[in-house]
């Protein structure tokens, strides 16, 4: 039955790594089972027969799917059932997608769908490199025209070491999460998150998770040359060339003074006239079909810029070629959030604000890992109303939930661990103005708001961006990069090379490219160009509006206290059905969340009470020391003296003779039920009985002096009251 089933076979990092073919989804244009190790993922490609009509973009989607059975759970969700792509898989999905989209042709408009199905999951194999291969193989033996494979490979860096595709016990501690894509000869993509890895460093692990792509490219290539299905032909949506010439001669140099400035709006309004005199000259020639005018003018403005850049070294809005747009850097713009900072680089401005909570606030994850939560919570928003269009917001798309992953990356090395700063920490970066690495701005102005906001970061981290302009001859003939790269350099350019970092090193990269793949010099040029940048806005900007984080938090933000105790006492202080600690929490008006080590975390805004909260803990899970001064609440009164509870379940009696600095008749004279009073605790019997005196804290505390007999206790009598009358 499955004549056709092929299995191809090697070795990946010391695991098995196997390719099936002919088995699952005959009905796609190619599919492939990846297995490597336990992980297995069905990869499938297809792609229509004719193309779709008025789009001017080669129409691909890429799908990472993650199935809960894969790991042997549930869904957690209402319905049981798998719904929206959980933001992990939404950044898996643009790792596969970022490497394979420029090898496509770029005049081919067929739509073409990739879905990878994460089938089961080996903890020590990742399960989003199998699916980059797999869907590599999926693609290159498919009859869908492409020019790869690639392969891709997670880098670690364990005790100093780069290791390839790291287990699971390696990435606990591994100080870099890198992944790097390659074809046969170039680096295609790189995403990553570091703890501050110098620029060379960063380098030699690039180039070491290329060299093995290289060996398993060409594996891939071995079993293309055996069962790789032969290309179809595509219609091309690339425009007649003496149309073209006859455009670009009748609007270049129109164009050209229009791009000619560093003001987005001031260039919008000038090409909009260009645009409508090309419609109403050429319209007739493109009766049906007028979009593609559109389309031709993109690329003559392509065209104008790209040789601004390359032969004449002249930017759009006039600036060297390593020269950054002006910057500026401000805090404190709104009053009662617990931080702010707005970061401007040019017409590109975000403002971030940073949101402290307790520790019982940080996200629950619902994944394939062994991640469950993150205290440290990033989020990227891009209104339509940055770039200046009129659209309804939707919710976050995948370019922001990448964006905002790429911010948490570069900040979360930084972010000072939970016993250093017990908070859970949210920032929301608001793109307010966009020409260009807003990304990066947000990285700078979540900085700020952190800063601001009291959080100890670690250092403050900067992002910038790198372009490139490549020549007829591609990445191996003359290449110019530029730093700060703006909206149109962006989108006629060949590279957005993003880098984060401290004055240390890089805490995050990504990169986004047109070509092919980059040269190692090319990837060094960038680096270089890059470290210089951040060091200039770290230096001259941001630290200059806010030199260190804040010594204190924003009076409307929570104070949190720590303290730790034997996790054998936790049901102590939660109590029967919660009763305890609902009680704290309703005194001191505060948060208490208790870890199942033992670490409790009081959270309120009043110090004081939050202090008084941490005490009532403590006294419940520890014994009362000899000599401690409490506040406690009398329950019951005797004849012979008052019981005052110290804590939930902590009660002891104060004697008749131990309430006050002078002598007590009857003990309802000085205390009733209910009151609040001070005392020291004077002994613990073998038994644990509580002794407790209110005189001595009186005393202590207060400076009050002892009458002369205040020790004397009533004489008793035979009646109902138990004393005798005092004599006269």
């Amino acid at each position: 039955m499955f004549e056709n089933f092929k299995v191809y076979e090697t070795t990946l990092a010391g695991r098995p790594l196997r390719l099936e073919t002919g088995m699952m989804a005959g009905l796609a244009n190619a599919a492939v089972m990846a297995k490597y190790g336990d992980t297995c993922v069905l990869c499938t490609v297809t792609a229509s027969a004719k193309p779709r009509e008025g789009v001017d973009f080669f129409p691909l989607s890429v799908d990472y799917e993650e199935k809960m059975y894969s790991v042997g759970r549930i869904p957690g969700s209402f319905t049981r059932r798998e719904g929206k792509a959980s933001d992990k898989a939404v950044l898996a999905s643009r790792c596969i997608d970022r490497p394979i989209r420029p090898l496509f042709p770029k005049d081919m408009r067929n739509d073409c769908s990739v879905v990878a199905t994460v089938m089961s999951v080996d903890p020590d194999c990742s399960p989003e490199v199998t699916a980059a291969i797999g869907v590599s193989t999926a693609i290159a033996i498919s009859d869908i025209p492409w020019a790869g494979p690639i392969s891709s490979v997670n880098v670690g860096l364990v005790d100093g070491e780069i290791v390839i595709n790291p287990t699971l016990e390696q990435r606990a501690k591994t100080d870099l999460n890198l992944t790097v894509s390659s074809t046969a000869d170039l680096v295609a993509m790189i995403e990553a998150g570091g703890n501050e890895i110098p620029d060379d460093l960063m380098f030699d692990c690039i180039m070491a998770g290329h060299e093995v792509n290289k060996e398993v490219v060409k594996f891939i290539n071995g079993i293309v040359a055996e069962i790789g299905k032969e290309k179809f032909e595509f219609q091309s949506n690339d425009p007649d060339p003496e149309i073209m010439a006859e455009i670009e001669e009748f609007c270049i140099e129109d164009v050209k003074k229009a791009l000619d400035t560093d003001d987005k709006l001031v260039r919008d309004a000038a090409l909009l006239p260009i645009y409508n005199a090309v419609h109403e000259k050429f319209d007739e020639r493109f009766e049906g079909n007028e979009a593609k005018l559109d389309e031709i003018m993109y690329l003559v403005q392509k065209h104008v810029v790209r040789a601004w850049l390359k032969d004449e070294k002249k930017r759009v809005d006039g600036r060297g070629i390593d020269e950054i747009r002006p910057l500026d850097a401000k805090v404190d713009l709104l009053p009662r959030v617990h931080g702010s900072g707005m970061f401007t680089r040019g017409q590109t401005q975000v403002l971030s604000i940073a949101t402290l909570a307790p520790v019982s606030e940080a996200q629950k994850l619902d994944g394939l890992d062994e991640e469950v939560s993150k205290r440290y919570i990033h989020h990227y928003n891009f209104p339509s109303y940055s770039v200046g269009e009129t659209k309804p917001s939707r919710g976050p798309g995948r370019r922001e939930i990448g964006h905002g992953a790429l911010a948490e990356k570069a900040l979360v090395p930084v972010i000072p661990s939970v016993d250093e700063f017990p908070y859970a920490i949210r920032v929301v970066s608001e793109v307010l103005s966009s020409n260009g690495s807003t990304s990066q701005g947000s990285i700078c102005g979540s900085t700020l708001a952190l800063m601001a906001a009291g959080v100890p970061i670690k250092a403050p981290v900067a992002g910038i961006s790198c372009g490139l302009i490549t020549g007829d001859e591609g990445v191996y003939g003359d290449f110019m990069t530029m730093v700060d790269i703006q909206g149109l350099e962006d989108f006629y350019g060949d590279m957005d090379f993003k880098v984060a970092g401290t004055h240390k090193g890089i805490t995050a990269i990504q990169m986004d490219l047109k070509v092919h793949g980059l040269t190692p010099a090319i990837i060094k040029e960038a680096f270089a160009k890059t470290n210089k940048a951040r060091m200039h806005i770290l230096d001259e900007v941001m630290l200059k509006c806010i030199p260190e984080y804040r010594s204190e938090l924003s009076p409307y933000a929570p104070k949190m206290l720590t303290t730790a105790i034997n996790p054998e006492k936790i049901g102590d202080v939660i109590g029967k059905q919660g009763k305890v600690i609902q009680g704290i929490q309703e005194q001191c008006e505060c948060t208490i969340n208790i870890e199942e080590d033992g670490r409790v975390f009081v959270s309120g805004l009043d110090i004081e009470k939050a202090k008084q909260a941490v005490a009532i803990v403590e006294l419940i899970a520890n014994d009362p020391e000899i000599g401690a001064i409490y506040s406690g609440k009398v329950t019951r009164l005797m004849t012979f003296g008052a019981f005052v509870e110290i804590a939930p379940g902590k009660e002891g009696l104060v004697h008749i003779s131990k309430l006050d600095v002078k002598r007590v008749e009857k003990v309802e004279d000085v205390v009733a039920v209910g009151d609040q009073v001070i005392v020291k605790v004077t002994e613990i019997d073998d038994q644990g009985r509580i002794n407790l005196s209110r005189r001595d804290a009186l005393v202590e505390v207060n400076g009050a002096v002892v009458e002369e007999g205040a020790d004397e206790e009533p004489r008793r009598n035979n009646n109902r009251r138990g004393f005798k009358k005092r004599d006269k």
